[in-house]
């Protein structure tokens, strides 16, 4: 594959000069598109043309034609050119090359659609302009392109691969268009893991789906997979893919399978689904990473408002990461779960934040309180690092199900498999580690295994309860216990103040008060106000508030300050300094894991672990949240004790000795 992208990637050198770098995959992509196109189309042209002459129409044309093209091995042709030109019938007319192309590309059948998308005839007249176009069209024309030698998988390889050196030559994203044939082969094989059997059933149709579609690479790693299983299966493919060249080359790809062209579609998945009546039997996503939604934010936000019926209903992430809605998205695709107890699956990658971003009662802890509480995940692979082009992070592979088997019922199960990677003799991009066929069949194993330690003893494997995951956020309330001390410091402080420093005459009035401390506010207020009024001055409540709050400081020895009126009239007043966040997990101190236990689950915590380190603490019960959290690394983190003394003390003797033995060489 890398010989074959290395050729057609090295018509490069014959642009170089009237292209700028940044602009070759404009040229290259369309022309590999176009050469896919004919080299599938040649065997057929005969059967073609005498279908095309016989029938005016397009869905008798598209009919005859499936039929008389169909063989054992390949569906038949969807599509067809009312043209005769090829690239080498064009390259023969040379002073009128430009208008034979554009005739070539105008003759495709209207389902054919894909070269709009490129802007392709202004790509051909640009070439022309340039006088480069004849070296472009020899230069295709001679790569042989054809089912026999290039296979379907192995064409999106290259599309993706050509992709990758656009996007790297242009300093652009390449790895959001770009998925790791190794991922997904995986994420593959996980969504199909418990299912293999029943996809081997005569008459076998399924559905898959992927809403960052791309190229279509996952589609046909997908397709490809099923039908290995059963060859007599029948698939139907659905994408949707935003931008127009990856949309184009997607939307040819699946022609050339036989697959409907109006399943794939072209658009922004979070501001219009285009499938928004379509559930799925399978659904694959790589969204792209860490990028923001702050473009599209009014429509999700609109949506997130439709009375609890759009898919952002549960929660939003923050806008400087779309993750977690495409997870919402593909949770809602998952079709419905039928008579028999068949329903959707979900295989998504997505970054470490996900996981654990986000407090009790944010968007993402309750998108996680979602997926928990409806029982949709299944699993979480944890990947090596530097899986993909672009980045070297942490990832992480979702599986959703709507229809768990019995035995992981309301269970998710983690999967770490970070120590499984292959070194890549050659990293490409940041890309330096893949899983190889023996690392993907043990995940696999470990997978359909629900293993609760281990697996077959290659991948740790660990087995919770969904909530496990959940806790409640509390707020623990210390009472305020103010000193009053006018001190030339606190003086200096309330003259300083921004609103209390413009009050004339309030200085001298603290001033009056002495050296004298005051540990109970009402005291100090009843003083307070002689003062002032010696001094002929009015607070408003507000003013005095200000004023307790910037001269007054914390003192365990003060009385506790209490409401004075109000619905918590006569009630301790909460230092806000003092307040502090506990986390409580469900299920503590061997409680009901259940939502129902919240108060006797909080109260015997909080008499544990909170009551006997802190005097008069309380819980506000208003204020407490449940929140959500899958702490990954935390559970299959393993201790690495420091080098005891005498190592270290060894190591230093020897490197100082290599010190010594450096100068003597210096001063000799």
């Amino acid at each position: 594959m890398s010989v074959l992208s290395s050729f057609v990637w090295s018509v490069a050198d014959t642009l170089r000069g009237p292209y700028a770098e940044a602009d070759y995959g404009s040229v290259i992509l369309p022309f590999t598109v176009l050469r896919r196109l004919e080299c599938v189309l040649e065997p057929h042209r005969d059967a073609m043309a005498e279908i095309v002459a016989k029938y005016p129409g397009e869905q008798q044309r598209r009919t005859h034609l499936k039929i008389a093209t169909r063989t054992e091995d390949r569906a038949g042709l969807s599509f067809w050119t009312t043209s005769a030109y090829t690239l080498k019938k064009a390259l023969q007319d040379p002073d009128n090359l430009a208008e034979n192309l554009i005739n070539y590309v105008g003759g495709f059948s209207s389902n054919l659609d894909v070269f709009r998308s490129f802007g392709f005839e202004n790509v051909i007249r640009t070439l022309d302009e340039r006088d480069r176009l004849a070296q472009v069209a020899r230069h295709f024309g001679r790569i042989d392109l054809s089912p026999d030698a290039v296979s379907n998988a192995d064409m999106g390889d290259l599309f993706e691969n050509l992709i990758y050196r656009f996007a790297e030559s242009a300093n652009d994203g390449a790895g959001q268009f770009y998925t790791p044939r190794d991922v997904v082969r995986l994420l593959v094989d996980l969504v199909y893991a418990e299912d293999t059997e029943a996809l081997r059933d005569r008459g076998t149709v399924r559905s898959i789906y992927d809403p960052t579609v791309g190229t279509g690479g996952m589609l046909t790693v997908a397709d490809e997979h099923l039908h290995g299983l059963n060859p007599d299966a029948s698939t139907a493919l659905f994408g949707q893919e935003i931008n127009p060249r990856t949309y184009a080359i997607c939307k040819a790809d699946l022609l050339i399978k036989g697959q409907d062209p109006s399943n794939v579609r072209q658009g922004d998945t979070l501001v219009v689904d285009k499938f928004e009546n379509r559930r799925f039997d399978y659904v694959l996503s790589n969204p792209p990473f860490g990028t923001d939604w702050k473009a599209v934010e009014s429509d999700v936000n609109n949506e997130h408002a439709r009375g609890g019926k759009g898919r952002f209903a549960p929660g939003l992430p923050g806008v400087g990461d779309a993750a977690m809605l495409f997870l919402l998205h593909v949770a809602s695709k998952m079709r419905d779960v039928d008579d028999s107890g068949r329903g959707g699956k979900v295989g998504i990658v997505l970054n470490g934040s996900p996981l654990f971003n986000g407090g009790a009662g944010s968007g993402p802890s309750d998108i996680r309180g979602h997926m928990l509480e409806n029982d949709l995940v299944e699993a979480i692979v944890a990947l090596p690092n530097d899986m993909f082009y672009n980045t070297g992070i942490a990832t992480y592979l979702w599986i959703l199900s709507n229809a768990k088997p019995s035995e992981r019922e309301h269970k998710v199960q983690l999967i770490d498999a970070t120590g499984l990677g292959s070194k890549l003799r050659k990293s490409i991009g940041s890309k330096r580690v893949e899983i190889a066929e023996e690392g993907r069949e043990a995940i696999v194993r470990a997978f359909a295994g629900l293993e609760g330690e281990g697996g077959d003893g290659a991948v740790p494997v660990k087995v919770f309860d969904n909530l496990d995951f959940a806790y409640w956020t509390i707020i623990v309330e210390r009472p305020l216990q103010l000193r009053f001390e006018c001190t030339v410091e606190t003086i200096c402080a309330v003259d300083e103040h921004k609103t209390l420093g413009k009050i004339e005459g309030l200085a001298e009035a603290l001033k009056s008060f002495g050296d004298e401390p005051y540990l109970n506010r009402e005291k100090f207020n009843r003083e307070l106000g002689k003062h002032l009024g010696d001094e002929g001055l009015r607070l408003t409540t507000a003013q005095r508030k200000t004023l307790w709050q910037t001269i007054g400081v914390h003192d365990d020895a003060a009385d506790i300050c209490v409401h004075a009126s109000g619905t918590n009239k006569g009630e301790n007043e909460p230092d806000v300094a003092l307040r502090d966040t506990e986390n409580v997990p469900f299920g503590w101190g061997g409680h009901p894991k259940m939502h129902e236990a919240l108060e006797e689950t909080v109260r015997a915590y909080f008499d544990f672990e909170v009551k006997p380190h802190v005097n008069g603490a309380w819980i506000d019960w208003s204020k407490t949240k449940t929140g959500y959290e899958i702490p990954f690394t935390r559970h299959f983190y393993a201790y690495d004790p420091p080098r005891t003394l005498a190592e270290i003390d060894a190591d230093l003797e020897r490197v100082v000795g290599e010190i010594m033995e450096l100068l003597r060489g210096v001063e000799s």
